[in-house]
């Protein structure tokens, strides 16, 4: 078993793992990122759904009563996300759920985590996209928002938009490197100052160092490249910081493993997982009547029939976020789109069934759709069940796995979603324009691509896992820092939180690693600064 050290082990390539790797090791730590999906370029990024492309950087995992759609790559979720990059609302920070007091530390709000949420934008960098820059899905929503009386505004993204092509295969990846991925910016940067990334290494275990000077033994399996489900060796790594960053599926799992070895994790560990509150519905748009309704039409005598032109997330609504509304009644309504082939993961309300003619020309309307995504006030009702042998969850098949979550939504979810539902409805079917159809759980569960919170942080050690500065409660030198550590919910899409929070840990994590001896200070710069 090959046996190294570092000074400190990043686990995970993606926002909350890139970051602080890159301050660490621009600081002259000796910095060593471990990611278990494979090293992809804009090269091997394909404009395809087949079998052997998507699944080798994307994971579908499926719990009972959830499904999250994961990244697996270097770069992580940043690889194959849509690119909205959204401040998460004051009321955000506030909320209070089922637990009856602020969920969120205290010292984090809206206003002190805005000086990093502006380095990010600042380091992807985020574009603040106009009208000229949203796609006609997007502008047949401002139209119907403007119709019913709502407000809808073009949403800001973290693209290039110089040179995107507006090909709509972000869940791909991007081949234009439009898509400002931490394979961008964060990452390059960590490469340059020293930082060793490992791809295709998948964490197990950590457990006390035997090794004088460290704290932390990392244990590894190598998994081969073409069958994920194959180990090529293992190994371990001796570590004096850990920061875990697998992601919100991956690492609740590997602490809970770890357990024993570690004297015990907060029982707050693989509990409060929330899907962001994540509700997805299809609007079967009427073509006449957008060209009668809504005055749009396209080339080729077309009103809509647009669903697959331009980018994945161009638009939403934000008049729903009062802060004076009660909790579990605040949302954000946005236009989204996923591939013919992601729809299937669930079946839409209402619709016609699986088999049969309806269906078919159900199915055969499919540009004539208008997805939207509601992101609502969750309960954080999500618990993991006992880690598997190994890895983050069982693969089933490439990009199919089976996951430890449970996530049955509570009277307060069902409650976020059916309002949401209800203004949904009201916007889009006004006067025949649409039907809507939230997708179903009868299919997949709840499906998100927003996990977080099964490993989070807060005050209260009764109710968190973390506490304000990111170190595992009881664990001094293991810190979280993806969407696991979110508390709560957000309301917006939450990779730029992520990134935030992960930026405002970067000089705590920085300050713990010197204290254990390794020779690195927080040098405060920014990727190309």
């Amino acid at each position: 078993m090959n046996q190294q050290t570092t000074d400190v082990l990043v686990v995970g390539s993606g926002f909350g793992g890139a970051i602080p790797a890159y301050h660490l090791a621009a600081g002259g730590g000796r910095v060593t990122i471990l990611e278990r999906g494979p090293r992809l370029t804009s090269g091997h990024f394909e404009h395809s759904m087949k079998l052997g492309t998507f699944n080798r950087m994307v994971d579908v995992i499926q719990g009972d009563g959830v499904s999250v759609l994961a990244g697996n790559c270097v770069g992580g979720g940043s690889v194959v996300y849509f690119a909205a990059s959204l401040r998460a609302p004051a009321l955000a920070f506030e909320r209070r759920g089922s637990i009856g007091q602020r969920i969120w530390p205290a010292k984090l709000t809206r206003t002190t985590l805005d000086p990093w949420y502006d380095r990010v934008e600042e380091a992807l960098p985020v574009a603040r996209t106009t009208w000229n820059d949203v796609s006609y899905a997007g502008g047949l929503f401002a139209a119907a928002c403007q119709r019913a009386g709502h407000t809808c505004n073009p949403v800001p993204l973290s693209v290039d938009l110089t040179s995107c092509t507006n090909c709509n295969w972000m869940l791909s990846g991007c081949r234009f490197d439009a898509k400002r991925s931490m394979l961008l910016n964060y990452l390059p940067a960590a490469e340059s100052h020293g930082a060793v990334v490992r791809p295709l290494h998948e964490v197990q275990l950590i457990t006390p160092s035997y090794l004088p000077g460290y704290r932390y033994a990392v244990a590894y399996t190598v998994l081969d490249g073409d069958d994920y489900t194959c180990t090529v060796e293992s190994g371990v790594i001796h570590a004096k910081v850990v920061v875990l960053a697998a992601g919100a599926v991956g690492t609740p799992v590997i602490l809970q493993r770890s357990s024993l070895f570690l004297g015990g994790v907060p029982a707050a560990v693989g509990r409060y997982f929330s899907g962001n509150g994540d509700r997805v519905s299809v609007a079967d748009i009427d073509e006449g009547k957008v060209r009668s309704l809504l005055g749009l039409s396209r080339s080729e005598g077309t009103a809509y029939k647009a669903l697959p032109v331009g980018r994945p997330i161009t638009a939403a609504t934000y008049d729903y976020l009062d802060p004076g509304a009660p909790e579990f009644e605040r949302f954000t309504l946005q236009q989204i789109y996923f591939p013919p082939l992601t729809n299937l993961l669930a079946q839409a309300d209402g619709s016609p069934g699986w088999f049969g003619l309806a269906k078919r020309d159900m199915r055969a309307r499919w540009q004539s759709w208008l997805t939207l995504l509601a992101m609502t006030e969750d309960d954080n009702e999500g618990t993991f069940g006992a880690p598997p042998v190994t890895g983050g969850f069982t693969r089933l098949a490439p990009g199919l796995g089976k996951g430890t979550m449970r996530y049955h939504p509570t009277p307060r979810t069902r409650q976020a979603w059916n309002v949401a539902d209800d203004a949904l409805r009201r916007i889009v079917e006004k006067d025949g324009l649409a039907r809507a159809r939230p997708w179903s759980e009868q299919v997949a569960g709840t499906v998100t691509a927003h996990p977080l919170g099964s490993v989070r942080i807060g005050d209260n050690p009764a109710t968190s896992a973390l506490n304000a500065n990111h170190e595992l409660r009881g664990c001094p030198g293991i810190f979280v820092t993806d969407g696991a550590a979110v508390p709560a919910s957000l309301t917006v899409n939450p990779s730029l939180t992520i990134a935030a929070l992960a930026e405002r840990a970067s000089p705590v994590i920085t300050s713990r690693a010197a204290e254990t001896g390794a020779a690195v200070r927080y040098r405060a710069t920014l990727p190309g600064g």
